[in-house]
């Protein structure tokens, strides 16, 4: 369930042009919890440094919106996009070990 909370972002990214990506590890949280401390931190952290990469992304609309900002809001939705699959892999590979995986550039809202 550690390796589905890390890679349900890229799913969803794909399903919902990356708006609901924040919505697997959610689950995965709100489900497997209490399956171990492996799962626990991994949804966790999948979640915290998926709300970061959404906060971007509305940045980035808000940017686009006033159009003089139009080339920061491509810099931050090309950067979250690569910062999110990048890490959604790491994160994957190194549950898939059995190792816990701290994202940075989280917000700690899930413990």
């Amino acid at each position: 369930m550690a390796v589905v909370a890390h890679l349900s972002p890229l799913i969803a990214m794909i399903l919902s042009a990356g708006w609901l990506s924040f919505l697997g590890p959610l689950a995965v949280w709100l489900l497997f919890r209490d399956r171990g401390p492996l799962v626990r931190n991994a949804a966790a952290s999948a979640f915290n440094f998926n709300i970061t990469v959404w906060v971007a992304t509305v940045a980035g609309w808000i940017c686009l919106f006033t159009v003089i900002l139009i080339p920061v809001a491509i810099l931050l939705w090309i950067g979250a996009f690569v910062l999110q699959v990048v890490f959604s892999l790491i994160g994957a590979v190194r549950a898939n070990r059995g190792e816990v995986y701290r994202y940075p550039m989280q917000v700690p809202i899930l413990q």
